[in-house]
């Protein structure tokens, strides 16, 4: 019989070999997260299975394909499959995986390499790995200590990595030190696009972006680290911004979004007085 791994139900991160489900979750006990409000619960990929949850795939533009898992599980994040002559390149984490996933992403190309943008959407990415070849998962050596399930295809990095070529992993912190985001430059017909998650998380205007060390328990950034996030895209030219969401797209002046962003962020923050 294959081994189970247990995956938390608020979060939706794999956890590495247990016999009975883990008394904590490594991600959610965390300040950034939070454990869910009936306590600590899990569930396997079994359990998914034959609870009836699926894959919904979009095709998102030219050579972008996203997926969510149905019905809404954990955070609810859609991945992406960034499509290329050299690979694809799978970008934050789906917590689901069966038969069906693994056939559609074989029609698309199969997946070259792993990245994801921060510790809240590993998800279970050692078995996307492992359905592809042991696929290389690109996992900050800043965020080590969040790897919740360890694996030979884990490959720590910092800086930026040429994921293939025209696809680069960019370190920009903020959310956990690791934080990063995806430069896809022939995104947005060839004007460049940047994959965020919650990295840089898109407003509901869609004009702005948005910079938290913690989104559920809106804990914010200060302004400096805000300003570090922003001049570590700025060498990259993109003109779309993708979150982490179907809706959360910024179109069009990516790159300016980010940057008046940054400075309004910056703005309010040091205009906060200090505590008594």
């Amino acid at each position: 019989m294959a081994q189970e791994y247990f995956i938390c139900r608020t979060c939706g991160v794999q956890h590495g070999e247990h016999e009975t489900p883990p008394k904590r979750c490594l991600i959610c006990d965390d300040e950034r997260q939070y454990v869910g409000w009936q306590g600590q619960q899990w569930i396997t990929l079994s359990e998914m299975r034959e609870q009836g949850y699926r894959n919904e795939f979009r095709e998102i533009e030219p050579g972008l394909v996203g997926f969510r898992t149905e019905p809404h599980f954990g955070i609810g994040q859609r991945a992406l499959l960034v499509q290329t002559d050299a690979g694809n390149v799978f970008w934050d984490g789906n917590s689901f995986i069966d038969d069906d996933t693994i056939e559609r992403i074989t029609d698309l190309g199969g997946i070259a390499a792993i990245a994801v943008s921060h510790p809240h959407f590993y998800g279970s990415i050692v078995e996307y790995s492992h359905a592809f070849g042991n696929a290389p998962i690109y996992l900050p050596k800043a965020d080590a200590a969040f790897i919740a399930r360890r694996d030979s295809a884990v490959e720590l990095w910092e800086g930026s990595v040429e994921l293939v070529p025209g696809v680069t992993l960019v370190q920009c912190g903020g959310h956990f030190p690791g934080s990063a985001v995806v430069h896809w430059a022939p995104g947005a017909n060839g004007r460049g696009a940047i994959l965020t998650g919650d990295s840089i998380a898109v407003a509901q205007d869609r004009a702005y972006v948005s910079f938290m060390w913690s989104f559920p328990n809106f804990i914010p950034l200060p302004a400096d680290e805000v300003r570090r996030v922003a001049v570590a895209v700025r060498p990259y030219e993109f003109d779309r911004i993708y979150g982490g969401w179907w809706h959360s797209v910024v179109n069009h002046d990516g790159k300016a979004a980010v940057e008046r962003s940054a400075e309004r962020y910056a703005a309010r923050m040091e205009q906060l007085p200090k505590l008594p």
